[in-house]
């Protein structure tokens, strides 16, 4: 709880048993309720969940990053969050940073956060982002930087917190169930002008955290684009 917010922390996982608990175990003490919902992973992600004392829900099926944070929201908004941040179970990005993400929404400041891996080529590279996801995260950077006429340091990051209202007024229900929900979610925001603030978080790409493949990242990539010219064009919902 925040300022009597409450503040709840969403983990959209798959196959995350090997990093959950560390995860977990580095989130600060203000987060008031912990929701993972299993996209049909093949490890005992699920079962760890419940030993850690998390609220799981499983999909009976794997419908994709989107579809799983579209579940998270639904869950977080049902139970009554004033705070939704959304954080990967991989332990890519550092949960103790949860707390000044809630705080700056807490105070008012922001109506999103956002954890952005970018400050300088030299840190981002070695902490472990491959070279080809530098450079594309640049590149789609600046294109939907002019765009939407924002300055944002990185739009792809896996590192979230928006308050309710913004979550109540979008329409993230209808966006793709796959990874360009980030990006559609991102647009959406900016057409309704809130404010969106940055936090630099470090780098942190391992063997055991999970990253999308060159061609998944391509098609992601490219879907970004589709999203960014529909909003140029007044075409988006």
């Amino acid at each position: 709880m925040y300022n009597n917010q409450k503040i709840i922390v969403v983990l959209p996982a798959y196959n995350a048993a090997e990093t959950l608990e560390r995860t977990v175990r580095d989130l600060p003490p203000l987060v008031d309720e912990i929701i993972l919902v299993d996209d049909k992973s093949h490890d005992a992600t699920a079962t760890l969940a419940r030993q850690l004392g998390l609220f799981v829900f499983e999909h009976d099926q794997n419908g994709g990053y989107g579809a799983n944070q579209k579940t998270c929201y639904k869950l977080a908004l049902s139970h009554g969050a004033d705070i939704i941040v959304m954080i990967h179970p991989d332990y890519q990005y550092d949960p103790k940073l949860v707390k000044y993400f809630a705080e700056f929404i807490g105070d008012d400041y922001f109506d999103v956060m956002l954890g952005t891996r970018i400050r300088s080529r030299r840190e981002t590279l070695s902490g472990g982002m491959p070279l080809y996801k530098y450079l594309a995260n640049r590149v789609l950077t600046i294109f939907e930087n002019f765009v939407s006429g924002q300055n944002l340091s990185e739009w792809h990051t896996g590192m979230r917190a928006y308050k309710r209202e913004v979550l109540t007024k979008i329409n993230w229900t209808d966006n793709s169930d796959d990874f360009v929900f980030d990006s559609q979610v991102l647009f959406q925001i900016v057409a309704r002008q809130y404010r969106i603030g940055e936090i630099p978080v470090p780098v942190r790409y391992f063997k055991e955290a999970s990253s999308i493949n060159f061609w998944r990242s391509l098609k992601y990539g490219l879907g970004t684009v589709v999203v960014a010219l529909k909003y140029l064009f007044g075409l988006s919902r």
